[in-house]
């Protein structure tokens, strides 16, 4: 019998698909990180790649504000960056949309776009239309650059690592899906200042995302779930299995934790950083469960 996507998930659909794909010895990460890494012949930089798309009634309604589209559809793939402390530089753009579409709206998802992109200096440069008799659909792809030195991905992970998130979780139930702001920054900054393990955005929710950390690292997790921060209006479990929170998951050394802890209360003051748990070792503590993030052709929002 043939397996439905729903049946299948996500996941273990990617992880079929994965290791079918072509790669050359440019490329330093492929497909399963947040960007993909490649070499650029001539830079010492490596370039990032990323790809994301917003999909209506999906990732936003018929009655959702296109301006606030067009911000959302930017905004998730320069947090795909920020969770490498990459810096975005160039954008291009694939709208498809119903020929019935009104032109306000389509020039009011670009205003979204625009401003975005501005925020962190993303020249729109480009990009691609096409009609379409289902639901509308934004891609965006950016791409951009890490120093070496500076890449984090997800695998990097070990155990004793403690496990740290910015801001609040569970905030997409009150509609900050909509109006956030990725961490490239704090990101930065932090790769700057500390030596990070590996580190990813949580798009699809901790209890996704966590796993999917812990399983590129091979290790386990534990978390502290009553240390979760909490959107207010939020429960625990709404924080670890609602998706669109675009703050940042990382691990580092617990050596690092009283200085980490000190110096962001400094340069980040309004902006919590909660230490939520901690990587294992799989083969001596059983791995926790946690109440799954989105996952698609599983769920619908």
């Amino acid at each position: 019998m043939t397996q439905s996507l729903r049946e299948l998930g996500e996941d273990k659909l990617l992880a079929r698909i994965f290791p079918q794909l072509g790669r050359n010895s440019r490329v330093v990460a492929a497909a399963g990180d947040d960007c993909a890494v490649v070499k650029f012949r001539g830079a010492k930089d490596w370039l990032l790649l990323k790809t994301d798309c917003v999909v209506e009634e999906i990732h936003f309604t018929k009655q959702t504000n296109a301006r606030a589209v067009g911000w959302k559809a930017m905004m998730r793939a320069l947090s795909d960056f920020a969770a490498m402390s990459g810096m975005p530089e160039f954008a291009l753009i694939t709208l498809a949309a119903a020929g019935k579409k009104k032109v306000s709206w389509v020039r009011e998802l670009y205003r979204g776009l625009n401003r975005a992109a501005a925020r962190f200096d993303v020249a729109i440069v480009g990009g691609e239309t096409s009609e379409t008799a289902g639901p509308t659909v934004i891609v965006v792809c950016v791409a951009g650059f890490v120093e070496r030195h500076r890449c984090i991905l997800r695998s990097g992970g070990k155990a004793n690592d403690d496990l740290f998130v910015t801001g609040k979780l569970g905030g997409s139930l009150r509609g900050r899906h909509l109006n956030f702001v990725p961490r490239i920054d704090e990101a930065r900054w932090l790769t700057e200042n500390f030596k990070v393990h590996a580190m990813m955005d949580l798009s699809d929710g901790l209890g996704a995302d966590l796993p999917r950390l812990a399983r590129a690292s091979k290790v386990g997790f534990t978390i502290e779930r009553h240390a979760l921060p909490l959107s207010p209006g939020c429960s625990i479990q709404q924080a670890i299995s609602g998706g669109e929170d675009y703050e940042l998951l990382f691990a580092v050394s617990p050596h690092e934790r009283k200085r980490l802890q000190t110096r962001w209360r400094k340069k980040f003051p309004k902006l919590p950083l909660t230490r939520i748990g901690r990587l294992n070792r799989k083969s001596k503590i059983k791995n926790q469960k946690l109440k799954s993030g989105y996952v698609h052709f599983r769920q619908r929002r």
